[in-house]
């Protein structure tokens, strides 16, 4: 950044008296005991480059006052605001390619989705097929990074890091990150359906008891492992997608409504939940729970207002857009 600053060095003998005149930035940490009037020095013709005046006494144990006039120019405070305003921007450019860049390409296809293993609640029953098209979804849960690139602000209990998932946000919470990061980047990102999120993490839809794995301890932050806290994205093994913590770590809101009787009558292409409902789902479980809860067909829910430090969200990219 390009400074304009004068410094004018007056110096008096000794026995004499002697004051040190500054005029500062609000940058500057001066030892300041008087205020000089701004009407008075601009009558020393600095005027326009003068933001704060500050009058105080420097080395008398040297036997003279120095005398250091430092102005700050209207230049050099239109460069530091835009260097202010540069740096977030910068961060934030930064968690949107990442964002972007971190979006898996999923191939549509048909599974069977529910309880396939026989020992599952009564709302991951009865199995059924189900057929979703291609989509992205993003390999890991949104961090604390990205949401406060967004948002601007971080609501994380384990505000630990930056590479650590968000929670303690709500599916409101996570619509309005979602609107905000459509505004930023001109695409279409959501949160998953149900069925994408099961078929995701799956592997595309294999039979698999946990997202990658049969064995959780390889794939999940959970209950029994995490020492009671989250952990940085991506620190387990990912499924056969290169998606990670899709159990365990944190819970991930789905678009739909639940209903425990949905899979009763559930569309077999493409399903989006029922119409309307009381509670939003969420899968995956986190790192408070028991292994049952991280099986990629367990199914939660919850208010659509409701925050907790173990409920956090996943992006999906709208069919159509590139992932990678």
């Amino acid at each position: 950044m390009r400074l304009s600053i004068c410094i004018l060095v007056l110096l008096v003998g000794p026995g004499q008296s002697g004051l040190v005149w500054a005029a500062v930035t609000q940058q500057v940490k001066a030892r300041s005991e008087y205020t000089l009037d701004e009407e008075s020095f601009h009558k020393e013709q600095h005027a326009e480059a003068v933001e704060h005046a500050t009058l105080f006494q420097v080395a008398p144990e040297k036997g003279y006052y120095e005398t250091v006039l430092l102005l700050s120019t209207l230049e050099q405070k239109a460069e530091e605001a835009k260097e202010r305003e540069a740096t977030p921007a910068v961060e934030r450019q930064k968690y949107l390619a990442e964002i972007l860049d971190n979006m898996v390409q999923v191939h549509g296809g048909c599974f069977q989705m529910g309880d396939i293993f026989g020992n599952g609640d009564e709302g991951e029953r009865p199995v059924h097929e189900v057929c979703v098209d291609s989509f992205a979804i993003a390999k890991t849960e949104v961090t604390q990074g990205q949401y406060q690139a967004v948002m601007g602000s971080n609501p994380s209990y384990f505000a630990k890091g930056d590479s650590y998932p968000v929670e303690q946000v709500s599916w409101d919470d996570a619509q309005e990150f979602i609107e905000k990061l459509n505004a930023l980047t001109g695409r279409t990102f959501r949160l998953p359906t149900e069925a994408e999120w099961e078929y995701a993490a799956r592997s595309g839809g294999r039979n698999e008891k946990f997202a990658g794995s049969d064995e959780v301890d390889s794939v999940a932050w959970y209950g029994r492992n995490s020492g009671e806290s989250t952990h940085p994205v991506a620190g387990k093994q990912p499924n056969a997608l290169g998606l990670y913590d899709m159990s365990g770590n944190v819970w991930e809101w789905c678009a739909d409504w639940y209903d425990v009787d949905y899979y009763r009558s559930s569309p077999g292409r493409n399903p989006a939940g029922p119409s309307s409902g009381e509670h939003r789902v969420l899968r995956g479980g986190s790192w408070s729970s028991y292994p049952s809860c991280a099986r990629t067909a367990f199914r939660l829910r919850f208010s659509a207002g409701y925050r907790y430090y173990s409920l956090g969200f996943r992006l999906v990219l709208q069919a159509g857009a590139t992932g990678r």
